[in-house]
């Protein structure tokens, strides 16, 4: 389309340009010049292969076959006059007469021209139409018999003029807007003012083809001629628009690309300047690290896809740095990397045990995994979850268990989240967009299997923005997580060599189908013997480290560390203590410092002058003159604690008060109490009108702490019976279970908790029901050795094993009141 011209002047413009002779003859021949008597009744043929000849119009013509050419040279010897006719069939080399248009022009040979490459051009000017009658002559050249051409009448009017100002007006339009088009051929139309040439040579110079041209020619008719100019003229103008639109926008395109071209050369050139990488060589380098990666073909297709992406896009637009980014968080992932495990199990266990003291069933857990791991070298990690009071170590225990098997180790804090995106990651579409906290620990590791702990999995929050618990089903599903799909990263990625452990407090807060997908390993409170063993090993030299103390310039003996255990924290693990063992580390090195003499082996004393008075006292509440005071034990989220169960009487008339904070539960339990003694009075030695004449109040201390729970059952119906028979109750007792109506003890939880806050009550005899004998089974017998337990199944032999036979010092009257007669 771009070598397309509406006009073809190759014909006339060397004529214009270099015989300027010739240019008048444009406007000054017409077809009605030659006369009846000038015209010669017969004339030499000369056939044209590719032009139609119209009358007034002079073209040069390249002639080549040797009829052709002896014709012009004879012609030119005489009157110069020849016919000329186009052939009906260009590829024919010798037309026949027959082979002949019968419409031609007369021409008269203007100039025969020798050309340097041999061909002689013959310079022509047709004068008017002829019609072919019949050949007299075909050798050397064919000459025929013509008549002229009879041409319409026509009369010249506004709408003639009109037409012919429109031919003008859209002839003179295709030449400026032909860039090919030199301006003389504007001219030349605009000096022509016969309406007979300007058809004729606006005919003659159309770039038609040679079909049409002879329509032209064979028109009788000025008018008829005109107008199917005029059509043809504007069919040409509306394609020569539409070519300019185009060659305009593509020419747009082709230079804002070479100017973008341009200017990425020009910042590839800044960049490598600047000691930067072009986005040539990034993608080169993301090409070469994506070889070195041994995920699947699917991730394969799916990186390789991105980076095509990438290569399309803009380094300067902003989605680049984003698709950068994405593309690097896939290289950076460890797919099929994996660290390999140490399946000595002697060295595990001495790795566990050095590191943390008891936590049997755990330690027994992780060398099991370790022994089943070693025999099938292939298995699907188990999800873990410690569970247990703050301070026991459950978050440290994943270091060990990581340290044991050899992988590497990572840690995620779940308190508090409230975004599901946290855990599968954002779209790519947000601003801001990143993969979610699994894949990024796993991008750090740089491994696929490490030791992953999951830390209070038991605080994940669920609100509006989504619920973190459900998406963490699919991470920690042993059948589903070797596809997990994070938004961010949009393909599956396994996680089932990943070794999970997930830390809690407490069971209750965490959802149930999560919790069906854990194993639930529950790491109970450190007994003294373990406290101090715990001290000595691991929290002494850390604090003397921490301080900057020297290890022989404080040591503590075991009796210190107990001093410090009994009489200043309260608690099942050990994070008080630690706190208590650095505040008394601070004191020496205050000493240290200040050059006051202190030994380095400190007495009570020390310990007391440092840390101040006890804050608590193991004897505070084993008095038990006062009748229906019992102790009972609890199970709290921070470990066991031991709880009093008080009770007393006044005159009134049996009213039941409740007091000290008690959740529905435990309420529920004073009344099964009071309704089992009612029912049981006179088994238990208790005259039914006290029920009556008298108002029990029940008050557990520490009122501004909420308790609730069905374990005080016991330990109220104790209280009760002590209360309303004045008996006493043993010395270092404590008790714990649940009641029923007909007085059956059941059995609770929390075993080792409970009986880890009686030993530091200093208490000596345990209750229990007959059902959680299978609890102490499972404690280790140095941890109980000075404990004895009483199990039960009836309410009654509580009762007998609680309550002495002999009543308080002064005990209430509680025989019936007389009653005045009436008359």
């Amino acid at each position: 389309m771009s070598n397309y011209n509406p006009f073809d002047f190759s014909q006339v413009l060397p004529i214009i340009n270099e015989d300027t002779e010739f240019f008048p003859l444009l406007s000054q021949h017409d077809e009605d010049e030659m006369s009846a008597a000038e015209m010669p009744e017969v004339l030499s043929i000369l056939p044209l292969r590719n032009t139609v000849l119209f009358p007034g119009v002079v073209i040069p013509i390249t002639v080549g076959r040797d009829k052709s050419i002896k014709l012009v040279k004879d012609a030119y010897k005489g009157d110069k006059i020849i016919g000329v006719v186009s052939q009906l069939n260009m590829g024919t080399e010798d037309p026949t007469f027959e082979e002949l248009n019968k419409v031609g022009t007369i021409a008269s040979i203007i100039k025969i021209l020798q050309m340097p490459d041999g061909n002689t051009t013959v310079i022509i000017q047709g004068k008017q139409r002829i019609v072919l009658k019949e050949a007299v002559q075909t050798e050397p050249y064919i000459r025929a018999t013509v008549e002229r051409f009879k041409e319409s009448k026509h009369r010249a009017n506004k709408e003639f003029n009109a037409l012919l100002a429109s031919i003008k007006e859209l002839a003179l339009d295709i030449i400026r807007l032909s860039p090919n088009l030199p301006s003389e051929a504007g001219i030349a139309i605009k000096n022509i003012e016969s309406p007979g040439f300007l058809i004729n040579f606006i005919s003659s110079n159309m770039n038609a083809d040679l079909e049409f041209k002879q329509s032209l020619l064979e028109l009788p008719g000025l008018k008829d001629r005109a107008q199917k100019v005029l059509e043809q003229l504007m069919v040409e103008l509306q394609l020569l628009e539409l070519k300019n639109q185009i060659q305009n926008k593509v020419r747009g395109d082709l230079d804002k690309q070479q100017r973008e071209y341009f200017l990425n050369q020009q910042l590839k050139t800044i960049q490598e300047e600047l000691g930067g990488n072009s986005p040539d060589l990034e993608i080169e380098e993301l090409q070469k690290r994506a070889k070195g990666k041994k995920w699947g073909e699917e991730v394969a297709i799916h990186f390789k896809k991105e980076l095509d992406k990438l290569a399309r896009i803009n380094p300067v637009a902003a989605d680049y740095s984003i698709q950068l980014n994405y593309l690097e968080v896939l290289l950076d992932l460890p797919w099929n990397s994996f660290t390999k495990d140490k399946f000595d199990l002697k060295r595990a266990k001495k790795v566990l045990d050095r590191d943390h003291y008891g936590l049997e069933k755990v330690k027994k857990r992780i060398i099991e995994y370790l022994a089943v791991l070693k025999l099938k070298q292939n298995m699907k990690a188990p999800i873990l979850c410690l569970v247990g009071p703050p301070g026991v170590g459950k978050t440290s225990l994943g270091k060990s268990i990581a340290s044991a098997l050899g992988r590497k180790y990572v840690r995620i804090a779940l308190g508090g989240i409230h975004d599901e995106a946290d855990i599968r990651g954002h779209r790519k579409t947000y601003i801001g967009a990143m993969p979610g906290r699994i894949i990024q620990s796993l991008k750090k590791a740089n491994t696929a299997n490490p030791v992953f702990v999951l830390d209070e999995i038991d605080k994940v929050g669920s609100d509006f923005r989504g619920d973190p618990s459900s998406a963490l089903l699919e991470v920690l599903d042993p059948e589903q997580n070797n596809a997990f799909y994070d938004h961010y990263v949009e393909v599956d990625f396994d996680l089932s060599n990943v070794m999970f452990i997930a830390t809690a407090n407490s069971l209750n807060n965490i959802q149930p189908a999560l919790l069906d997908r854990m194993e639930i390993i529950e790491v109970n409170g450190y007994t003294i013997e373990e406290k101090i063993e715990i001290a000595k090993t691991h929290l002494l030299p850390k604090q003397k480290e921490q301080h900057g103390v020297k290890p022989k310039e404080v040591t503590l003996k075991s009796s210190v560390i107990e001093k410090i255990i009994e009489d200043y924290t309260r608690e099942s693990g050990v994070r008080g203590l630690e706190k208590k063992i650095g505040s008394v580390i601070r004191g020496v090195a205050t000493h240290i410092v200040m050059e006051e003499p202190i030994g380095p082996s400190l007495s009570n004393n020390d310990i007391e002058e440092i840390l101040g008075a006890p804050l608590y006292d193991k004897d505070l509440y084993e008095n038990n003159e006062v009748a229906g005071v019992v102790t009972g034990l609890a199970w709290t989220q921070v470990g066991g604690d031991i709880l009093f169960i008080e009770s007393s009487l006044s005159p009134g008339k049996g009213k039941l008060t409740l007091t000290g904070n008690l959740g529905d539960v435990m309420k529920e339990s004073a009344s099964i109490a009071m309704a089992y003694l009612r029912a049981h009075s006179n088994d238990i030695g208790i005259d039914a009108h006290v029920f009556d004449e008298w108002d029990v109040h029940i008050h557990v201390p520490a009122g501004a702490t909420p308790k609730d729970g069905p374990s005080a059952g016991v330990t109220m119906l104790t209280a009760l019976t002590s209360v309303f028979t004045q008996r006493k109750v043993k010395k270092h007792l404590a008790m714990t279970g649940e009641i029923t109506l007909r007085g059956k003890v059941l059995p609770v939880g929390g075993i080792k908790e409970k009986i880890l806050a009686a030993k530091r009550a200093n208490i000596k005899e345990i209750i229990l029901s007959k059902s959680n004998k299978k609890d102490i089974l499972e404690i280790k017998e140095s941890y109980i050795k000075d404990l004895t337990f009483h199990y039960v199944s009836e309410m009654n032999e509580v009762i007998q094993l609680a309550l002495l036979k002999e009543k308080v010092n002064k005990p209430l009257d509680l025989s019936p009141k007389e009653t005045k007669s009436k008359v």
